[in-house]
């Protein structure tokens, strides 16, 4: 049985507090690991190193915390291959699913080296007589990422990348289910040339959660996970003076207009709702077909490719779909396909029972994709976050019954619309009220170089992740005002000075 702990000050580090959870292949069912679940003396070790280690860390020119980055980017690259397996083996992620996770990381990696001209301030000269004034951004201190299990690479690049180049350490809480991928991107960081203390790994459940909310030395923490959890982070958080963003669910609606073309919408839809194992925020749980006409061939083109998904571990090449990630996640999903026969949707594929093609894999965590028909919006696998492969379609009868449905949502992360009009594209874009907006793109995730985040439940914060969102989000402005002795004697000022 491998035993896996945490990353301190610059070394794996064995877990001491004699708590543990067995770490599971989704695939096979079986408990291959466990994982040192930390106690607060261990998060507040980890704080407490990284704390000594930010005052050189900070005061390191951006250029060379970026060199470091840099060096870690090739690193990354050269072994993607390596932290893909370690992915899959714990999450179940297909291989290729896999590698696009460390790819789409790898990519803010890319976009925090670019931190000096990041950094850059403004400088006004003579805002008054003789007086300049110039800013600056400057790290927070120790920050922390709490991150969840279906993407244990991807997400935290989301962060930490960004956190260190911008002068912060940084403390990783990833989520137990999935915890060697964080050990991997922590051992490559310390060869890349990181110093002890910058970057920490701590396992562990919602006992390291709480220590990282309640200790005074850290200054912002990041979490990608569900609603609730994500609302107790950023109160919890924030009532002890700290800053947060924090990420939550998300019901992702695609409208498919008349005018689309069809055979597109119907293979973005596939991908959207079924790749990872639905198991993204970002997925398109929710078709919007306009008119019956649209809802009927869209179902016809669906049925038949859902059927026909190819379900199997990562070990095989041909897989498109993974299992879920435990047997809880796997009940659960099957138990809102339930609700849904329950409630009057109609079942028109159902996933429950299905096996992988490949044997020795029958205990794993396996679920095909299921599609129901005639959902409306009062039930239940309309309203909550099943987070499989499940997708409703709900038939609206025009445009502006699109619109208002997806307004009525409680979630508004992500959203789609498919359509040849331009007049409707823009329309759409410019009106609706969701933080990502594709135009005949399923998953709108930004690139690096913008940022990610939705609004209404699915965000809890002022800053999106990654891009310019995120070096605002750690880093903190200082505006200094300059005036130099001249010789000139000036009489005090009792009124507001107004520098002019």
């Amino acid at each position: 049985m491998v035993n896996i702990g945490h990353y301190i000050n610059g070394s794996l580090y064995e877990g001491k507090s004699g708590q543990s959870k067995p770490v599971f292949n989704p695939a096979t069912g079986s408990s291959e690991k466990n994982v040192s679940l930390a106690s607060t003396e261990e998060v507040n070790l980890a704080v407490e190193n990284a704390k000594s280690a930010w005052k050189d860390w900070s005061n390191q020119p951006p250029l060379r915390r970026a060199r470091v980055l840099d060096k870690f980017k090739y690193i990354l690259d050269e072994r993607r291959e390596e932290l893909a397996k370690a992915i899959s083996s714990e999450h179940g992620k297909t291989h290729e699913d896999a590698l696009g996770e460390v790819t789409r990381g790898l990519e803010v990696v890319e976009f925090a080296v670019g931190a000096p001209h990041l950094l850059k301030g403004d400088y006004t000269e003579n805002v008054g007589t003789e007086v300049d004034s110039f800013n600056v951004r400057q790290s927070l201190g120790v920050v922390a990422g709490i991150t969840p299990f279906n993407f244990p690479g991807m997400v935290p690049m989301w962060m930490f990348p960004v956190a260190l180049v911008c002068g912060n350490c940084f403390i990783l809480k990833p989520s137990e289910r999935d915890p060697s991928p964080s050990l991997l991107i922590a051992k490559w960081l310390t060869e890349a040339g990181l110093p002890d203390g910058v970057f920490n790994v701590v396992q562990g459940d919602k006992v390291a959660v709480d220590a990282l909310l309640h200790n005074p030395d850290i200054k912002a923490v990041s979490f990608v996970g569900s609603t609730p959890i994500a609302q107790y982070i950023y109160t919890t958080g924030t009532s002890t003076g700290k800053r947060v963003q924090a990420l939550g669910g998300a019901k992702n609606h695609m409208v498919i207009m008349p005018d689309a073309d069809l055979d597109m919408a119907t293979n973005a839809l596939m991908g959207a709702a079924f790749g990872s194992a639905g198991e993204r925020c970002m997925a398109i749980s929710v078709a919007v077909p306009v008119t019956d006409k649209v809802a009927d061939a869209l179902v016809e083109k669906l049925k038949p490719k859902i059927e026909a998904l190819k379900i199997g571990p990562s070990v095989d090449p041909t897989a498109e779909m993974g299992p879920l990630i435990t047997s809880e996640h796997l009940n659960k999903v099957t138990g809102f396909i339930d609700e849904g026969i329950r409630e009057g949707a109609k079942l028109v594929v159902d996933g429950r029972n299905t096996k992988p093609s490949m044997q020795g894999y029958e205990n794993g965590y396996f679920i095909g994709g299921s599609l129901f028909d005639n959902v409306s919006k009062d039930m239940s696998i309309y309203k909550n976050e099943i987070f499989g492969p499940v997708l409703s379609v709900v038939r609206a009868p025009n445009y502006n019954s699109a619109v208002d449905l997806i307004h009525g949502h409680e979630y508004a992360n992500g959203v789609a619309v498919f359509t040849r009009d331009g007049d409707v594209a823009r329309g759409f874009s410019n009106e609706i009220e969701v933080g990502m907006v594709g135009i005949n793109v399923p998953i709108p995730v930004p690139m690096a170089f913008h940022s990610f985040g939705g609004w209404k439940s699915s965000l809890f914060g002022d800053h999106h992740m990654h891009g310019m969102e995120g070096v605002r989000f750690y880093t903190r402005l200082k505006t200094t005002t300059v005036r130099w002795p001249s010789g000139q004697r000036t009489d005090p000022q009792f009124t507001m000075p107004t520098l002019g």
